[in-house]
């Protein structure tokens, strides 16, 4: 940690913000750590009105024309910070997408089997793509698998909606299937 009048500073500045020596204006308007505007003035007043009080300048509106800087306790202020970041990390929801395979020759169990899994993944929130792949002439007969397609889609229908309507892509047929909003 840098010394800077009996002032403790954080050591590297990950996040490049701009406070005490690092703000290149000349005038800014200053607000005290109460939120009261101060008025404008130079950095280097603002900076001896900081160090006196024994918190830092820290620059809240770079973009602003006089800048604005707020004096505050810019260690504390950059654990909150942190802190604000990884509770919005932790909140952020990632949804997993799982994938199912079907043929257009499938028997009557494997299509159950699929379902099943298809089910428990929706019911556990997460989205399922589901691809039939046609392999060799299976090609010329699309409608098989379309109806295949189709019959998987009803019989998911109560608990799922199609986000992405089922297209064929080069050889192979895809859909995208999300939970229902309760």
């Amino acid at each position: 940690m840098s010394n800077i009048n009996n002032r403790k500073v954080a050591p590297n500045n990950v996040n490049d913000d701009l406070f005490n020596e690092k703000i290149p204006f000349k005038e800014v308007l200053v607000i005290n750590a109460n939120g009261d505007q101060l008025g404008v003035m130079s950095r280097k007043e603002a900076l001896d009105i900081a160090y006196s009080q024994n918190l830092d300048l820290l620059c809240v509106a770079p973009k602003a024309r006089p800048a604005v800087c707020k004096i505050l306790d810019y260690g504390r202020y950059h654990f909150e910070q942190q802190k604000k970041a990884k509770e919005a990390k932790r909140k952020q929801h990632v949804v997993e997408i799982k994938s199912l395979r079907l043929s257009p020759i499938i028997d009557t169990h494997d299509f159950e089997t699929k379902l099943k899994h298809a089910q428990k993944w929706i019911g556990a929130g997460m989205k399922v793509k589901i691809d039939m792949r046609f392999r060799g002439r299976l090609i010329t007969r699309q409608e098989v698998g379309k109806e295949i397609m189709n019959d998987f889609l009803d019989q998911m229908s109560e608990i799922a909606v199609v986000e992405k309507k089922p297209s064929l892509e080069g050889n192979t047929m895809s859909t995208v299937l999300a939970p229902k909003k309760k």
